[in-house]
Parts: C-alpha cells; structure tokens; sequence
C-alpha cells in the first residue's frame, strides 16, 4: 500500500477498553463471555458488508491474536483516518481484509502525504493519481459511505481513471460523493449522471462537485435523500439544473459559485425542504426565480439580479461590489419583493466613493439636523454602518432610527470602513491621512449629536482606527 508504517494507531495488543460514545456500547478485550452479545449488537447498528456468508460466529472470535470479533475490527477500522486505516491494514491480516470495505475514501495530497516543498507539482499529480488508482482497485465497491476526490493542486488528471474510481466507489449506500478537479482542467470533464440512478440514487445525501460539467441530467434518478447540493464552478445551463433540482426533493441547501451558464435560476414548488441558497459571482445570471415555500435564507453575490416567485425570505445577504445605486434598488424595489425579510445586509463597495465625494458634513453651515418623516421601525433590533463618517445625511439617518425605533438593541457604527482590524503587535492597516481625519470627525459627530439619544437599553459600539493610527495625524 506504499504507507510508512509509524506511529500506528493499533499495536501488537488491543488497549484494555474502547469506547464508542456514539453506540453506546463499552467492549472490553479481557472478556468472551458476551462475544455473541457484542456482535449481535454491533450487527444491528452499522451492517457490516463485508461480512463472509459461509463464517459462523465462533469464526469471527480471535483475530490475529486479539480477542475481539471481527465486526469490532471492522467498526474499529471505520472508525480511523484513511492514512490510518492504511498502515493498520499493512501489518494486521484482519485489518487487511476489512480495508477492502473501507467506507470513508477520502483522496487529497494532504491526506496521502504529498507535501509541496518535497515534490514539484507534476510529481505530486503522478503520485497522487498512483496511490488512488492503487487503493481504489484493490477495494471491494462494497460499504463505501463517503468518496472524496480532491485534485485541485493537480494538474493533468485523465479523464478515464476519474470515470474508473468513480464507478469503482460510488455504489449502492453511499451517502457523500466530492469531486474537485484541477483547476486549470476548465471544467471539461463531464461528470457521469448515470451513476446517480437507479440504487446509488436512494442513498447519497451530500454532493459537491467543482470545475466539472453536467450534463445529461435526464439520467439522474431520484435523489430521494440528497440534503446538500454544492457546484462550484460547474459548467451547467438553467434547463439542465432545473432538471436536477426536481430530482431533489428532499434538498435543504444549494450553493452555486462561479457557475457561468446559468441565466435564469428556476426552484421549483416541489423543494419543499429548501431552506438556505447561496448564489456567488454567477456572472450570466439575470432572473432568480423560487416558488420553494420554505426558502428563508438568501446569500447572494454579484451583479443585481431580478427576483421573481413567492418569496418568503427572512434572510437577504446581498453583496455588489462592482456596481453602484444597490441601497436605492434595495430602498425601492427590494423590500417589496422580500415583504417579509427580518435580516437585511447590503454591501456595495461601488456604491460612494468616499475618497473622491466631499459631503455635507454635519458640522458645515447648515449645521442644523435635519427633521425626517415620522416612520417608525418598531421591529428593528440591530444597526450597523460600515465606513460612518461625518456626513450629515449619516448622522440624520442615525438619530431618526434611535427615536423612532422601541424594539433596538444594539447599534454600531464603525469608522474604519470595516476595513481589517489594527493587531496588537503592531501592525496595522494602511489607512490614508484623509481617511484617519475623518475617522476623527465622525468620533466627534457621534459624541455631539449621536450619543445622548441612545436608550440605556441599546448596546451602542462605536468603532474607529486605533491610538497608533490616529497618533499618526497631529
């Protein structure tokens, strides 16, 4: 199996006692007595499938010197890291045999020991690619629960040996498939959906795949249990997803990252169990558009996007940092698709360019506040600005939501542009000298007019450069 064979997690004798919290069940290797006992109960509990049909139980009692069933090896065995599991299946025959059923193949150059500063990259592809075409063979197919394929440090990767471990590994009971390609292989790989039909379908709960391609989802069974959909940068068009997702009944959260095809982003009514989507930097993405009746979280970044459905979103993270007027769409038309949101957070970088925009400062010659209209927000609990500088209009805004708001308790207003904090040894982040001066200003706006309207029952954070950085202007 080509494993250094140190500092084995199994010596020569069993420990006297192991434990097993999530069983409930305490084995001890002194006592036979109850050997049928434990092997009846470690039966009922995981299944072993590897388990030989012609052997009785009195053949799965000492094991290569150790008085432990066989079943016990094999739960003992799942339960340690593949490179582990390797080096113990190196030196105990027991071992060896259930490491055909090993159920948690878990493949990245980390776990095979493929350090960077000891191979240069084309090397590391080739032993990586070795090691996995070794094990993967010499492996059963039985058993399998998680296969995990990372080869995003790799260059390279040939498309056949990725369809022969994965037709190898991915069988009937397994519960968690990842797959991550290179990423220089500008996902030209097609994943193979025919593996997701029939038996293989019923079981799989969790599925991440990254720089690959779907297509062919008319293949796809249905994927009864799958939970978890992640795709990054997965080359998939809105037809072929929609596809997929009414295959999924039973899905609670989807992720999509850079996945480049997509325009239109259509979630049927029948994802009745969806609750969290996360979109990011789709960048041909126009229409977003869910009839999922429990979809409450939305994160999302890129471009604005037209949302369409019945939304019942009560959390919308939106992130626009290449464009700008996202706070008037958010004002204008947001709020009145996502009626019932109680989280709002809008970033939008582009929205001001505060190095270049001189504002009315709130300590100019119209130095009087103004009077807003009287709304109130009587549901509001929490406040923040990031990059609270002394612009009149900041300061209004403040003090209308401290006097029309019952229900606030926390407010935070923060002057270093949330930038990244100063650190105590010393460095600190390279603000301009018109940025710690208006940091300055807006400390001092904050004690004039903020801060003897803020309820005792507020929490109120006022953030600013640190004393290092404001020495640095006189």
């Amino acid at each position: 199996l080509d494993f250094p064979v140190t500092a084995l997690p199994c010596q020569s004798r069993t420990p006297p006692w192991f434990h097993e919290q999530r069983s409930g069940l305490l084995f001890s290797s002194t006592s036979t007595a109850s050997s049928g006992r434990l092997i009846s109960s470690v039966a009922k509990i995981k299944g072993w499938p590897c388990q030989q049909d012609g052997s009785s139980q009195n053949d799965k009692g000492i094991r290569s010197g150790l008085d432990l069933p066989e079943d016990i090896f094999w739960y003992i065995h799942a339960l340690m890291p593949l490179r582990d599991a390797a080096r113990a299946a190196c030196v105990s025959h027991a071992f060896l045999q259930s490491w055909r059923c090993y159920p948690y193949l878990i493949f990245s150059k980390e776990v095979l020991g493929l350090e960077e500063n000891a191979f240069r990259e084309a090397e590391i592809t080739r032993d990586l690619i070795s090691k996995v075409d070794h094990i993967l063979q010499r492996h059963s197919g039985i058993g399998v629960k998680k296969l995990k394929l990372d080869f995003l440090s790799a260059t390279n990767v040939d498309s056949s040996s990725i369809d022969s471990w994965l037709h190898r590994a991915v069988t009937p009971g397994i519960e968690e498939l990842t797959l991550k390609l290179p990423l220089d292989s500008n996902a030209e790989y097609s994943f193979p959906c025919s593996l997701l039909s029939n038996r293989n379908a019923n079981s799989i709960r969790d599925l991440q795949l990254s720089f690959c391609a779907i297509r062919s989802t008319v293949d796809l069974g249905c994927l009864r249990t799958l939970t978890t959909l992640y795709l990054y940068s997965v080359r998939i068009t809105g037809s072929e997803l929609e596809c997929l997702l009414s295959n999924s009944l039973s899905l609670e959260w989807l992720t999509m990252v850079g996945c480049k095809e997509i325009v239109w982003l259509k979630i049927p009514c029948l994802l009745k169990r969806l609750h969290s989507l996360r979109v990011n930097e789709c960048k041909m993405l126009k229409v977003i558009e869910s009839y999922a009746p429990n979809l409450s979280t939305i994160c999302f970044s890129g471009h604005v996007v037209q949302m369409l459905g019945s939304l019942q979103v009560k959390t919308l993270k939106m992130s626009c940092f290449h464009q700008c007027n996202i706070l008037r769409y958010a004002g204008t038309k947001l709020l009145c698709i996502v009626p019932n949101v109680e989280e709002l957070r809008i970033s939008s970088r582009a929205e001001i360019s505060q190095d270049r925009m001189k504002h009315a400062s709130v300590f100019g010659d119209s130095a009087q506040l103004r009077q807003m209209p009287e709304h109130r927000h009587d549901t509001l609990k929490k406040f923040k600005i990031y990059g609270f500088c002394s612009a009149k209009s900041l300061v209004d805004l403040t003090c209308h939501i401290l006097e029309t708001t019952s229900s606030l308790k926390r407010v935070k207003l923060d002057t270093s542009y949330g930038y990244a904090r100063c650190y105590a040894s010393g460095r600190c982040y390279p603000y301009y000298t018109e940025q710690i001066m208006e940091a300055r200003n807006a400390v001092l706006a904050v004690e004039t007019y903020i801060m003897g309207k803020v309820p005792p029952t507020v929490k109120f954070n006022l953030v600013q450069p640190c004393s290092r950085c404001r020495a640095l202007v006189p």
